[in-house]
């Protein structure tokens, strides 16, 4: 016997997950719901199967194809117009007319005893038997009634409770003889409820119902697509769940990776090649696709999440449905009865509220809490730069597909046969995504100097020496292993101009690129003399070739490339020095604040024990550094600012350094009592590189290690910062101790405060009018308010929906007092606008 899967239907109430997949294909335990179809129909020895199409036939055609590798044989009859349920069967009447077959709907789920129902339609004579289901509200169904003997009497389509005479419902599933066909002409619309069957009941033919006691589920709702997943999870569907069972109700696919810390609470059902890292729960009555990835701490119950999905760090997804490729950042929750569509990227620390639904294509930016549904607006972020580059999480947000992309819109921004300098971190990932970019800026023309695996400060030196128009480097995000940063660097090693930006976005989004003649493609080099090149600039530079007293030094490389070469440089400074993990391994690298802490500490302890004068900490590929004085004490944050900055001072002439607006303002004078001259700038990294280049600055550096000496190129660069700080050491003939011992305790505290996107500008206005009430108010950056010997600085993150609040007073208990008024004033802000 032949069957018909009506697989036509649009799914309008399912919607968003059927806005890219007509309802057939929808998962349903990481199967399409007409592959359970198929599965049943083999089941009772069913393997010539036809599919009436509509809506997005392209994709089932694509899955299923000739149905070979289902075992079966699949025909299509494709409607171009809407033909209606009988309609579209008549369609293919010619692959139907041998004899007796079944229709079953491909987007509900059942598992009829269909075997049964057939013997019934054979024992009756039945032209036409309807298989029935009791449903406890029939409402949205077709009403038929049965006398004793199974004959259908009346009918009544989706009627409402004052005509509602039996819960017996039509389930769409049909048996018929091929005699049903002389009732519709070629070509016309035809609905079996509406048209066929009143007639054959007009007309007193053999019309029979077969109610089935088995399981059916109409599917037609995003409650009843859950609830279907949870009866298929609780066994009460008699379909199989694909997977190894591997405890009771936990179904795992193929090639899984499940850390031991990780927790599945039953039922769950796990597609292939899925990732649940440690700490993570999921379940129950949850189902992971195919490729997703669910990181540690996230917490995933009573939810479908799709293929290809990524649910970040301490995430929460509670009753909602993921749909496939969708990215759900760290801290961020996704409520009851929500839909994420597909290629959605809901970013760090949002909320997603109940019954909420994002259509596909949507980005909801960090820190947001969203009350309402978004079915249109734009598919990309407003800003693709971030404060550093283009960053997004490895191989997810930044792909090759994406950095290809990326490429062509930068290397299309210069004129044909420029110079591009390339380098990256030691990461697979890193190396993955810096060759997509290199293939990409060569098919636009540009010639590529690649300089593979370099420290920052090598690749800034070596693009202002190389004569390159400008410069992309790949790295981890300092701070987060998961997370791919593309810093893209003009002629001078400096971040591109905003102007640049735009120019670069603006190609990326409309992917206007310029496409070159294969002849005039790019060409690779290879940056051999890189780093011979920037030692001699060192040397130069630093002048130190008779030292007063020869250092011994411990240096942590922090797995960083540099110690292959920076233990030769500091023997040649008159240096005597101990590595620490020295190889280069930018995944073992410490990034994390407790990572960082781990080293220091390890750091320091060698240094007390040994009695060297010094040991240091490279981190961020080579731009930051930690100190740790000759008695194991760590030197850190402004402290360390003001003990290079000093010996600046002491050791050179006409000195300009150059200060964020958060450093402290005793800091400040500290250094002009040395003869400094101090500007300050923006408390961003961009500012502080391009105020050093313009400003003719001596030094410039920020609280968290990273300094900057112009003269060498206008980027953070720890090894020539060590260098200064042993040649100056040894020219003063100063410990760090000794020097750190002169500063003044700098009494600034510090705390952040979430506010929401949509109140920030009214908290910075209100601010602004209480500060400018008699009190000395600075806008350089943020609202910076004086009161005496004291300030305070309201700063909006650019990225984050937080305010940053600085504050200095003479004693740090002052300190925190007014930080803590300030941000206790700006939450009493947000309450006042609810």
């Amino acid at each position: 016997m032949k069957a018909v899967v009506m697989a036509g239907g649009e799914g309008s109430r399912l919607r968003p997950v059927t806005t890219n997949r007509p309802k057939p294909m929808v998962p349903i335990c990481n199967q399409p719901i007409m592959e359970h179809i198929v599965t049943l129909l083999k089941r009772h020895g069913m393997t010539e199967i036809v599919s009436t199409l509509y809506y997005l036939s392209e994709e089932i055609q694509g899955y299923f194809g000739d149905g070979e590798d289902f075992g079966i044989k699949m025909d299509y009859s494709i409607e171009t117009t809407p033909l209606g349920t009988a309609g579209s069967v008549k369609k293919a009447e010619h692959l139907l007319k041998d004899g007796t077959f079944i229709i079953v709907s491909g987007d509900a789920l059942t598992d009829c005893d269909l075997t049964k129902a057939i013997e019934f339609h054979k024992r009756k004579g039945s032209l036409a038997t309807l298989i029935l289901y009791r449903v406890p509200n029939p409402l949205e169904f077709g009403v038929v009634i049965t006398d004793e003997d199974g004959k259908v009497v009346r009918f009544l389509e989706k009627p409402s409770w004052s005509e509602v005479f039996s819960d017996t419902v039509n389930t769409g599933m049909y048996i018929l003889e091929p005699e049903i066909f002389q009732y519709m002409e070629p070509n016309k619309q035809y609905d079996w409820s509406g048209d066929i069957f009143p007639r054959l009941l007009a007309e007193r033919k053999p019309m029979f119902g077969y109610i089935m006691e088995e399981y059916w589920a109409d599917v037609g709702s995003l409650t009843q697509y859950r609830e279907a997943q949870e009866h298929m999870l609780a066994g009460k569907v008699n379909l199989p769940v694909q997977g190894q069972p591997i405890g009771n109700g936990v179904s795992i696919g193929p090639n899984c990776v499940i850390d031991e810390e990780a927790k599945l609470i039953p039922p769950v059902c796990l597609g292939r090649n899925c990732k649940i890292k440690r700490g993570a729960t999921v379940g129950p009555f949850s189902i992971i696709g195919d490729n997703s990835f669910v990181e540690e701490d996230a917490n995933v119950e009573r939810s479908v999440v799709w293929d290809s999905a990524y649910i970040g760090p301490n995430v929460g997804i509670h009753s909602a449905i993921v749909c496939g490729r969708a990215t759900v950042k760290r801290d961020s929750v996704v409520r009851e009865d929500a839909v994420i569509g597909d290629r959605c990227l809901v970013d760090v620390g949002c909320t997603i509220r109940p019954r909420v639904k994002l259509w596909p294509d949507k980005i909801v930016e960090r820190g947001s809490t969203v009350t309402m549904s978004l079915v249109w607006g734009s598919k990309w972020r407003g800003n693709l730069f971030r404060e550093l580059g283009v960053a997004g999480l490895s191989n997810i947000e930044i792909t090759p597909d994406f950095a290809c992309r990326l490429g062509s819109a930068f290397g299309s921004c210069f004129p044909p046969g420029c110079k591009i300098v390339t380098s990256r971190d030691s990461t697979r990932s890193s190396r993955m995504i810096k060759r997509a970019i290199i293939a990409s800026l060569l098919s636009v023309g540009c010639d590529v100097l690649d300089m593979r695996s370099a420290a920052l400060p090598i690749a800034r030196h070596f693009i202002k020496t190389s004569g390159a128009a400008g410069a992309v480097s790949v790295r981890k995000l300092p701070g987060n292993t998961r997370v791919t940063l593309i810093e893209m660097l003009d002629s001078t090693g400096s971040y591109l101009s905003r102007s640049l930006e735009r120019k670069v976005e603006s190609a990326f989004f409309r992917e206007d690129f310029k496409r070159t003649d294969p002849d005039d493609l790019g060409q690779i080099e290879f940056a051999s003399r890189a780093v011979e090149e920037y030692q001699a600039d060192y040397f130069r530079l630093l002048n130190n070739d008779t030292p007063v007293k020869r250092l011994k030094i411990v240096c942590d490389y922090g797995y960083s490339s540099l110690g292959s070469i920076f233990p030769a440089m500091l023997e040649r400074l008159g240096v005597e020095s101990i590595s620490l993990n020295s190889f280069n391994d930018a995944k073992r690298a410490p990034r994390s604040i407790s990572e960082v802490e781990r080293h220091v500490q390890n750091l320091g302890q060698i240094v007390g024990t040994l009695g060297y004068d010094l040991g240091v900490l490279f981190t961020a590929e080579g731009e930051r550094l930690t100190i740790v004085d000759e008695h194991g004490e760590q030197v850190q944050g402004n402290s360390l600012l003001a003990t290079l900055g000093t010996l600046v001072a002491k050791t050179h002439s006409d000195v300009k350094i150059a200060l964020s607006v958060t450093a402290p303002t005793l800091l400040e004078e500290t250094l002009r009592k040395q003869g400094a001259v101090t500007i300050r700038t923006k408390a961003d990294v961009r500012s502080l590189m391009n105020t050093s280049m313009n400003e003719h600055v001596t030094f410039a550096g920020d609280e968290y290690g990273g300094f900057i000496f112009p003269e060498m190129h206008p980027g953070f660069d720890a090894p020539f910062s060590l260098g200064m700080l042993v040649s100056m050491l040894q020219k003063t003939g100063l410990s760090v101790s000794e020097v750190a011992s002169e500063l003044p305790v700098f009494q600034l505290a510090y705390e952040q405060v979430r506010v929401p996107w949509e109140a920030k500008g009214t908290v910075m206005r209100r601010i602004s009018e209480e500060g400018q009430a008699g009190s000395r108010v600075e806008l350089l950056d943020g609202i910076k308010i004086y009161d005496g010997d004291s300030w305070v600085l309201v700063l909006p993150d650019a990225l984050e929906p937080v305010f940053h609040v600085y504050a200095e007073t003479p004693e740090v208990g002052a300190s925190k007092s007014l930080v803590g008024r300030y941000v206790k004033k700006i939450e009493g802000m947000l309450v006042v606008d609810n």
